[in-house]
């Protein structure tokens, strides 16, 4: 079962992995739980330089960038994870590059989901869940964390509610995807997410 959680910064992707891996857990699944860009040496290494504050990075570069670290995170880890029988709990996948470089900075879908075919090789995720989060809302959690921001932290709300439309649009009339509402406390959260997770399941 490999099963991915979406969203804008803000709308408590983390906060939900984590509370469904929980519950998984104590239903006797074994889960692994990661994040893109990320999940092995090198895509924490690009990691870094995407979400670098100093850096202007071009549209068409973010999108290489993160695919190059999509392919090394699916070799590494996920694949072996779901090959032994795993559910593997992803944060973020290729939503998320649709949603930011298409959506939001307006590269063609077309040329993005091209790309997004070389890098995983034919893995798609069994489900999708989308938080739906309104951009005041996810400027307020990231100002409440204190955190220094990131690159994307730091672009608009025109930006964001660009991105968090493009998310929509990629849920909308899919089987694959659940949207939830991330204003929701983190109980109601966590049960509809493993609802949907094992009803996905249970569909085979």
């Amino acid at each position: 079962m490999f099963a991915v959680i979406e969203g804008i910064e803000g709308s408590g992707k983390s906060t939900l992995q984590a509370g469904v891996a929980e519950a998984l857990r104590a239903l006797g699944r074994r889960v692994t739980t990661t994040r893109e860009p990320g999940g092995s040496p090198l895509g924490d290494a690009i990691r870094a330089i995407f979400l670098a504050p100093e850096l202007d990075v071009d549209p068409v570069a973010e999108a290489m960038l993160v695919n190059a670290a999509r392919t090394q995170h699916i070799a590494a880890l996920i694949r072996p994870a779901l090959e032994r029988g795993e559910t593997v709990l992803c944060d973020r996948f290729v939503d998320s590059t649709l949603a930011y470089q298409g959506y939001g900075r307006g590269l063609e879908l077309t040329m993005l989901r091209g790309l997004c075919e070389i890098a995983v090789g034919g893995l798609v995720a069994d489900v999708t869940i989308v938080l739906d989060c309104e951009p005041n809302l996810s400027r307020r959690r990231l100002d409440e964390r204190g955190n220094a921001p990131d690159r994307l932290e730091n672009e608009n709300s025109g930006f964001h509610e660009r991105v968090r439309e493009g998310f929509l649009a990629l849920a909308r009339g899919s089987e694959r995807h659940v949207v939830l509402d991330a204003a929701g406390s983190r109980e109601e959260l966590v049960a509809a997410a493993l609802a949907a997770i094992e009803g996905m399941r249970s569909r085979g």
